[in-house]
């Protein structure tokens, strides 16, 4: 990043915030094209919500903020897309052969989302300050939340759910790094993170305190909010006792590693029945 784009960036952030603590200044027009400016970048990508930086996620909540303004400056408005009539206060993006996006009907991606060149979209839906970077899938009716991060050579498989957070700002959002896969129904939520290469099987749950248990030595190993890079990981339970006594609760266990020799692209039955014997 140059000097000048920081020095932009730094004024951009500075006049969000004052507007994000004192709404009443978005009658006026520098807050506006702030605002705008903001969701703009976010469109093309040179804006992002979250960023890595020597090995860590930077959250920016000044373009938290500024997501937050642009829905108080929009009005309903009713449009039509074909046969099909909506009813929001955002545009949806435009041009993707100019972008290199393929979109199957009714796949639906809003203004102020950014799609990589190279990025599939299945009849899914992508919302505003989501990243997606180029090579990745976003399969049937799978569903990518506000500022959600989505690195490149990702497989979100048919009904995968991953959350979205714009409040409070600076909250962490869902980041799933390059080359995870992510199986039919699996929803992640609150901030997780998926580290690059993971394979998640169908039907993981993840939030920020969900037990993410390494089952593949002597001895258990429990993460919460992450899971290391390459794990496979599926649905578990354990035990847990209460005054009714004692039920299974939800878990999910990293039962093995992904082999350098797993294509990035394959699906995730080699590498189960590898592990499992699936």
């Amino acid at each position: 990043m140059t000097a000048e784009s920081t020095a932009v960036r730094t004024e951009l952030a500075a006049v969000i915030g004052t507007t994000f603590a004192n709404p009443s200044q978005l009658d006026k027009a520098e807050a506006q094209l702030a605002v705008e400016e903001v969701i703009d970048g976010l469109d093309r990508g040179e804006i992002r919500l979250a960023e890595k930086s020597n090995g860590e996620w930077t959250v920016h909540p000044w373009v938290q903020q500024a997501i937050l303004l642009y829905f108080r400056l929009r009005q309903l408005e009713t449009w039509q897309v074909g046969q099909f009539e909506y009813h929001d206060k955002l545009p949806l993006k435009r041009e993707y052969a100019r972008l290199g996006v393929r979109v199957v009907p009714p796949a639906v991606a809003r203004y102020g989302s950014f799609l990589e060149s190279g990025v599939i979209m299945m009849p899914s839906y992508v919302n505003i300050g989501a990243h997606v970077g180029s090579g990745t899938m976003v399969d049937t009716w799978a569903t990518v939340g506000s500022g959600a991060q989505i690195g490149r050579n990702v497989h979100l498989a048919g009904g995968v759910g991953i959350g979205g957070v714009l409040e409070p700002p600076g909250a962490r959002p869902v980041i799933v790094e390059d080359g995870a896969f992510i199986g039919s129904r699996s929803i992640i939520t609150e901030g997780t993170l998926i580290e690059e290469g993971a394979v998640l099987g169908a039907n993981v749950v993840l939030t920020s305190s969900t037990p993410i248990i390494d089952v593949t030595g002597s001895e258990p190993v429990t993460h919460r909010g992450r899971v290391p890079a390459r794990s496979v990981v599926v649905p578990g339970t354990r035990p847990r006792h209460f005054p009714a006594g004692e039920f299974q609760v939800a878990c999910a266990l990293i039962i093995g590693q992904r082999t350098a020799s797993t294509d990035l692209k394959t699906s995730l039955n080699p590498a189960l029945r590898d592990l499992v014997g699936l």
